[in-house]
């Protein structure tokens, strides 16, 4: 049995490849553009942020990219509830798996700060 590889930059960009995906399939109204907007742009950011972190240039610096991707990670996790609560996509339930891993990404980024800061 092959060892399936831990891949969080690919992981990342699949999330930004779905949560774009949703973003299209948001109306076009004045609520649906406006969560849209936002949702773009805090659920695409974890993915370049990530990328900035891995070039960090100190543990401090790797810290402050990392806690920058989990606070658009905990931003983008409100927008997704707020779409399923007021049902603003056909089959609002669709959410349910991006929901859960939006949580799951907000836990590995909070285990990295926190790993990150005792190796300090």
């Amino acid at each position: 049995m092959k060892k399936q590889k831990y891949d969080l930059e690919q992981r990342l960009l699949e999330y930004s490849a779905r949560i774009i995906k949703v973003v299209e399939s948001l109306p076009p109204t004045r609520v649906g553009n406006h969560i849209a907007d936002q949702l773009l742009r805090c659920g695409t950011s974890p993915y370049p942020n990530h990328g900035e972190a891995q070039a960090a240039e100190s543990t401090k610096d790797f810290i402050h990219k990392i806690r920058i991707a989990l606070k658009e990670l905990r931003e983008a996790y409100r927008w997704l509830k707020l779409i399923k609560y007021i049902n603003l996509i056909n089959k609002p339930e669709r959410l349910d798996e991006l929901i859960d891993e939006t949580e799951q990404l907000i836990k590995i980024f909070v285990t990295s700060v926190k790993t990150a800061r005792s190796k300090k």
